[in-house]
């Protein structure tokens, strides 16, 4: 990555950063010390030849001594070996220092952000946190492999080649010094011209990997085809990647005048060193094999020069990259085991809320660096905005509570506090009468068992995902996990059966087959509490009939917090509790709740009204999605979804992709859905 030489005018590294950089490097100080010594000694090694070779013209050669040229002669192979195998243990050194420096930082980043809390996830972006993980993570170990070794190796070079220079002759040594000014200065104009050059060719590449990533996963794919943009695309396409490539051709420009411009002033200082030492050796006060080593010296100094000359700037940018990992590492996670945690070792289920208040965190600690978004649902800290307020709620062991309102009401934020996703402003949620914030969260999460409205599958096959759940689950269970979510003939019917690849989020199934997949994850599972999510709002009616069968047998023992969808997935619930505006409202039976005239009744006969009106209606309805994987649910209104029920009505939902389910419901029952809200 090149250096900003405008970003860093100015910067100094702080004693923290050098102490904390020191303590990654800490567990292998010892190798690079090796590699260190061994940089030095390869330099050392370096100023050998032209000696030798100056002993050639002035002993061996003048003196017709044949038997010391065969001397000098395996002195300079033995150097160059020497030299050659240095250089290859700097290396393997280096790139072993390198690499598992890069190593430490990638799991120390990867364990932090991935233990951060839930409102972290919604506040950054996914693309500056992988950037932080492979960009900066290789620019901080190049401050080991490449910028350390460089920086001592060019000083050492530098120093050791100009003491030898006055020693054999200062004279000259001056003079091939004067003229470094004259190469310096123009090629610290063009390095900050390459720097921008490859910073806007680095901003261009990103743009366009941002553009491949976009257009190149199933739903911006499916976008592009729906609104025939193909044309328009990669006409998009080419202008970015043109203007790729002319960064690219001036980035050449600029590096082929740097070379040539350093090669030229090489060249022209061996050449006023041969001229005037050829003057002196003509006088007899040079001898020719002086005047030789001299002018293979001067060459090896321009290199270190010029490098060390933006020696900082470099250095800079390693500690910068440093700066810029710590800067994630530093970022706070407020959700966290208490020291004296104790694990949950057999759960039985019991959860209860006291006086439970909840206001989503605020972005304070996260870096603005990591593109922070503060959610509309998410109060500052001078005006927090309570999601949940004075919720007391007891569940018993083994019950099932439903929790229903209209969206925004608080559901969802309810049910997430159980396994901690995010910890209460005030009051208790406790598991088996334990704060949850007193137990710890591998053991805590792992009694829990979650559904969501829009599971989320990994692009593997569907025993990978499945065992996600149950690592060293047999494929037996397996299949009975998924006889039990109604899922298993489905898989059965795919090309490789469970070992069959389900896309990028699962893209291969419809949105009823990853719900019935997820539930299956779920039992395999096997939780004390579980939490459905509007787990059953992708199902037709005919399936959901069968996994509410397989829920209300692998509920059975178990505590459930269902957030409901439809209607018919609570109606049977010990008890309903009903959220409207962060508070509860009304709490009982269905058949309490009904007549009670409050919201859950407001609810019910707003259903009713949709149903008279849809009764007009013609009784084959038909809705096609364009999409092989998505099924779209029959809504009535933003907060309720209506199921054809009044009399032999038939519903049919059609796909155009591999799967077509067919629904049709003969019975009175009538669904109410709500929105998810937080």
């Amino acid at each position: 990555m090149a250096a900003d030489r405008s970003g860093l005018a100015g910067r100094t590294i702080t004693a923290d950063t050098r102490r904390r950089v020191w303590g990654f490097a800490r567990p292998y100080r010892a190798a690079i010390a090796v590699f260190i010594v061994t940089t030095v000694a390869s330099t050392f090694l370096g100023l050998v030849p032209p000696l030798v070779i100056r002993e050639v013209f002035d002993s061996a050669i003048a003196e017709g001594d044949g038997g010391y040229l065969n001397v000098l002669f395996v002195v300079l192979i033995a150097t160059a070996a020497g030299e050659a195998l240095l250089m290859l243990v700097g290396r393997r050194l280096s790139s072993g220092i390198g690499e598992s420096l890069i190593l430490d930082l990638r799991l120390r980043l990867f364990d932090h952000v991935q233990r951060m809390p839930l409102a972290f996830f919604t506040r950054t972006q996914t693309g500056t946190l992988v950037s932080r993980l492979n960009n900066d993570v290789i620019g901080a170990q190049r401050a080991f492999t490449g910028t350390l070794g460089t920086v001592v190796a060019n000083i050492i070079t530098l120093v050791a080649t100009l003491v030898t220079m006055v020693l054999l002759e200062w004279r000259l040594t001056l003079l091939a010094v004067a003229i470094l000014p004259v190469f310096v200065l123009p090629a610290r104009r063009v390095g900050r011209g390459l720097q921008a050059i490859t910073r806007e060719g680095m901003n261009l590449n990103a743009s366009m990997n941002n553009t491949m990533t976009e257009r190149f996963n199933v739903a911006g794919a499916l976008l592009v085809k729906l609104f025939g943009r193909h044309d328009d695309e990669a006409a998009d396409f080419s202008d970015r990647a043109g203007r790729v490539r002319d960064i690219g051709v001036r980035s050449a420009m600029y590096s082929q005048v740097f070379l040539i411009a350093l090669t030229l002033v090489g060249a022209v200082g061996t050449a006023i060193v041969y001229w005037l030492g050829g003057h002196l050796a003509i006088d007899g006060s040079l001898s020719a094999g002086t005047l030789v080593a001299l002018g293979l010296y001067t060459v090896r100094i321009y290199v270190p020069l010029t490098s060390l000359s933006n020696a900082r700037v470099d250095v800079m940018s390693a500690f910068v990259s440093f700066e810029r990992v710590f800067e994630v590492l530093d970022t706070p996670n407020p959700i966290t085991d208490a020291a004296d945690a104790r694990d949950l070792p057999r759960p039985e289920g019991r959860v209860e809320f006291r006086g439970v208040h909840f206001a989503y965190p605020s972005a304070d600690g996260t870096p603005e660096s990591l593109g922070v978004a503060a959610a509309d649902s998410e109060a500052g800290p001078e005006d927090p905005v309570e999601v949940l307020s004075g919720i007391d709620l007891a569940v018993p062991a083994g019950s099932m509570v439903a929790v229903v309102g209209p969206s925004g009401s608080g559901k969802t934020t309810l049910v997430s506090l159980v396994p901690r996703l995010y910890d209460v402003t005030a009051g208790e949620v406790l598991v088996d009468g334990l704060d949850v914030r007193r137990l710890s969260q591998a053991s805590l999460r792992a009694a829990i068992g979650t559904v969501t409205q829009d599971p989320h599958l990994f692009h593997d096959t569907v025993a990978s995902n499945l065992r996600y759940a149950r690592p060293d689950a047999a494929d037996t269970l397996l299949v009975e996990a998924c006889r039990a979510a109604r899922i298993h003939d489905v898989i059965a019917a795919l090309p490789d059966g469970y070992d069959t690849m389900v896309g990028e989020r699962g893209y291969r199934l419809s949105g009823g087959e990853k719900q019935r997949l997820a539930i299956a994850r779920m039992l395999l599972k096997d939780p004390a509490i579980v939490i459905l999510d509007e787990a059953t709002s992708h199902l037709d009616t005919e399936n959901e009939a069968l996994v509410q069968e397989a829920l209300t047998e692998a509920l059975r023992g178990r505590t459930s917090l269902v957030v409901a969808h439809r209607l018919s997935t609570i109606v049977d619930a010990d008890v309903i509790v009903v959220l409207d505006e962060g508070r509860i409202v009304e709490m009982g039976t269905h058949d309490e709740l009904r007549p009670a005239g409050g919201l859950y009744a407001e609810l019910y006969e707003g259903l009713l009204r949709a149903e008279v009106a849809k009764a007009a209606a013609p009784t084959t309805e038909a809705v096609e999605t364009a999409a092989p994987t998505t099924e779209a649910p029959e809504t009535a209104g933003p907060t309720t979804e209506t199921a054809k029920t009044t009399g032999p009505t038939t519903e049919t939902t059609e796909t155009t992709g591999p799967t077509t389910e067919t629904t049709e419901t003969t019975g009175p029952t009538t669904e109410t859905a709500e929105a998810a809200g937080r």
